[in-house]
Order: C-alpha cells, then structure tokens, then sequence
C-alpha cells in the first residue's frame, strides 16, 4: 500500500513540475541554510579549538589580580620564586617563564620595521615547537649570559633584511632605553593558514622575534606575570588551583587575590560562545522551512480542490478515508523530503566549495544531514496533515458531482 502511494505521489509531482519545484524552493532555501551555517559553525569551532591546540591548551598566566586595590610592590614576582615554583612543581610543570614581551623598531640600514620582542628560556621550543631553516634555537648560554641574541620567523628576516637566512645580520634597536645591536642566530619557519595567521595577530608589515627572557627583565629582575605550560596528561583544574595558590602563598595573599587566565577556559568560552551563534543563527534560518511548510500546505489544498473528482471516484470504488489521507500526506511528505535532500547538495555543496577557496578542512556532520532531511520530512506531513484530512473528508457523491 506505501508502495503504491508512492508511485502515485511521484507521478503527481513529475505531472506539476514547475508547480511542484516552486513548492519545494522553501524547504531546499531553509535546510540549505541550516546545513550550511550549522557545518560553518562546526568548521569555526573546530578551527579554534585547533588553534588553541598549536598555541598551547596547557598554558596559563598567573598573576595579581586586577580587582585588587591595595597592590604592592611585593605584588611582582622576581627570578628566584621563578625557580622555587618551577622546583615546588616540577612533576606538573613542563615550562615556566615571565611572559616578558615589548615593542620597538628594529632599523637594518635603511629599513625600519616595528617588531614584537618575546622573551623566552631556553627550552620554549619545547612546548612550541619550530622548524629550524636556517642556524640554532636561543639556547642556555644565551639566557643565562643575557646574550642579545635574536630568532625570528622567516617573514620577519625578509621584511627587515630582504632575505630569509638572515643568521649573522645584526640589527640596532632600542629596549627600555637601551640602544643595542642585536644578532640573529637562527631562522625558523611555522606553518600556518589564513585563519591562524589572522586569529594569532599576523601582519605582514609587522615582526615577531624571540630574544632571551632576562634580557626583557633586566635590571631589576622583577615582572608582574608568570607564564606557564603544564605537562601532558596532568589534571588542569586541580593543578591551576594549587599553583594559584602557592603563588598568592609567596606574596602573602589569599588565593582569591591572584588572577588566573587558562587557554583551556579561554577554548571553552569562545566554543561556548560559537556553538550558541550557530544555533541562534541556524534557528532563524530555520524559521524559512516554517515558510516552505506553509507553501507546501498551500498547493496540497489546491491540488485537492483539482482532484476532487478523482477522490470522489477512489471512494466510490471502496477507498477508505485512511486510504486518502494516507495518499495524501505520502504526497506532501516525499514532496518536503525531496526538497530537503536538494536542501543538503546545495548547503553541502557551498560548504564544501567555500573550504576550498579558503583552504580550509570543513566539517559536515551526517548526523545533521540526517536530522535535516527528517525534519524536512516532517515538516511536509505537519502542513500537509490539514490537505490530507479535508481530502479525505470529501462527501464521494459531492466530489463526484464537482467538475
């Protein structure tokens, strides 16, 4: 019986076709949106969460709180306690450092380029990795003997010297007041797409370099920030919570006192926050398919009204009003459900294809796909529910008598 409705619902869709690709243009409009804002969403939040990845999920940054009024130069942290919570927690912590960084034109002859300065130990590269092209990482010696020893990224050595194996070149740039020659001792290269490159601050009149941490903490050894990585497989939350702790334990303050800024907070709020504009933006696309269910209602009712006659003689020849309603709600659903699966080429498709220009791995989950095709489905049985009864409703001796 499904079977022959079927047939029948297809033959009445194949005999209106423009009718019947018309009636479909709001459900193909609506889960197209949906599938595509939906994967969108899904390809930003994984992009993020691969970002954060790369910068590190571990890391965090610790320091006196900004709320706190009374602050006090026993409020900044020097080397020593540096080295006595990096010893304190030397089974959780894989990198400590005093997240010094600064800004200052770096002048090569007669270029000028403004360049981010970070500050870092020895063993960064541990917990950011970088490929190595030309020379040697920043090693011991260069930080423990307050070298001015510089390495740059490939795109900094030929905005600055016009060529990417700069090892060698000396550049003059002014630090805190003090104006020094500063030598690359080595180049790296570090993949990364448009998106990371945007996320992450890159420009590309601007460069980025590492010089020794105690460089950027000279003369007093004193910073107001501890930079942290901890160690793979270690709990996070319980770790955070007793460092913050130990560090406030140093100053003389109360845990609440001391601020505490984690990438895996900072991934959870911005995932937290993509996941609830994928939803409220793929709810408004979604109210189109309420538009396309009321178009579908629509032409279900006037292909009532034009066969009528053919009702009447189907209840005549003994067709229940089950069998009619039946028919009909086959008709409106295989309808929806055509339009939903040319919904999901054409979302899937633009997805697809916009990855592509981009360079951009997307996710299109099927569990989605599914969820939208069914829906779509369901949606043409609810508008078509009122057709179907009126239809199977139909007094046989009037619908017969109807011309």
């Amino acid at each position: 019986m499904l079977g022959e409705n079927m047939i029948m619902a297809f033959n009445a869709i194949r005999a209106n076709k423009l009718r019947s690709l018309l009636t479909m243009l709001g459900i193909i409009i609506g889960i197209g949106s949906v599938i595509a804002i939906v994967s969108i969403g899904d390809t930003m939040r994984g992009m993020f969460a691969d970002l954060y990845k790369d910068v590190g999920i571990t890391q965090a940054y610790v320091g006196i709180g900004y709320w706190v009024e009374d602050t006090r130069d026993g409020d900044y942290f020097n080397l020593d306690e540096m080295e006595r919570a990096k010893e304190a927690f030397s089974d959780e912590i894989a990198y400590i450092d005093s997240n010094a960084y600064t800004t200052a034109d770096a002048e090569y002859k007669r270029t000028t380029i403004k360049f981010e300065f970070q500050g870092i130990d020895y063993n960064y590269k541990d917990v950011q990795p970088v490929n190595m092209v030309y020379g040697r990482y920043l090693n011991q010696g260069d930080v423990l003997g307050r070298k001015k020893n510089v390495v740059m990224d490939t795109n900094s050595a030929k905005l600055l010297f016009g060529t990417e194996n700069a090892v060698g070149k000396t550049f003059r740039t002014t630090i805190y007041g003090n104006t020094d020659d500063y030598t690359v001792v080595g180049v790296y290269h570090k993949e990364m797409n448009a998106f990371q490159a945007l996320m992450m601050g890159g420009s590309g009149d601007k460069g980025a370099a590492f010089i020794p941490y105690t460089l950027l903490t000279w003369p007093n050894d004193r910073f107001y920030m501890l930079h942290v990585f901890a160690k793979e497989n270690v709990d996070l939350d319980l770790f955070f919570q007793e460092f913050k702790a130990y560090t406030a334990g140093l100053h003389g303050r109360e845990p609440e006192d001391m601020y505490i800024q984690t990438a895996m907070d900072e991934m959870k709020s911005v995932d937290s926050v993509m996941g609830g504009l994928s939803a409220a933006v793929g709810g408004i696309a979604a109210i189109s398919l309420l538009v396309g269910g009321i178009g579908i209602m629509n032409i279900m009712l006037v292909s009532v009204t034009e066969r009528t006659r053919e009702i009447g003689i189907r209840k005549a020849l003994g067709a229940r009003t089950r069998d009619v309603l039946i028919q009909f709600l086959t008709e409106s659903a295989i309808l929806s459900a055509c339009g939903g699966i040319v919904g999901v080429i054409l979302g899937t498709g633009i997805v697809a294809l916009g990855g592509a220009v981009l360079g951009l791995q997307v996710v299109i989950k099927p569990a989605v796909i599914l969820v939208a095709v069914t829906f779509s489905a369901v949606v043409g049985i609810f508008f078509g529910l009122y057709p179907a009864s009126k239809a199977a409703k139909a007094d046989p001796i009037d619908a017969l008598r109807y011309e």
